[in-house]
């Protein structure tokens, strides 16, 4: 289902990434959500729920990378 707000996200999410990081993981997944409904739409026999994470994931990883320290960074452009 749809995150209302960064702070319903999962533990995973919420304690990892910075908080504009959080931000795009919370915009990309309720996108997802929306667009993937249909089984038909999604990759071999995923779930709803982990396309939506999967699509999320990667928007974050546009934007931010993880870094040596194992903290997620910005990605310097």
């Amino acid at each position: 289902m749809p995150y209302k707000d960064i702070e319903d996200l999962p533990d995973r999410v919420r304690d990892n990434l910075p908080k504009h990081a959080q931000e795009i993981y919370l915009a990309a997944y309720n996108s997802a959500w929306d667009e993937y409904k249909n089984p038909k739409d999604r990759d071999g026999d995923a779930s709803h729920e982990e396309t939506s994470h999967k699509v999320a994931w990667a928007a974050v990883k546009k934007k931010y990378e993880k870094g040596d320290d194992d903290k997620w960074h910005p990605v310097k452009e």
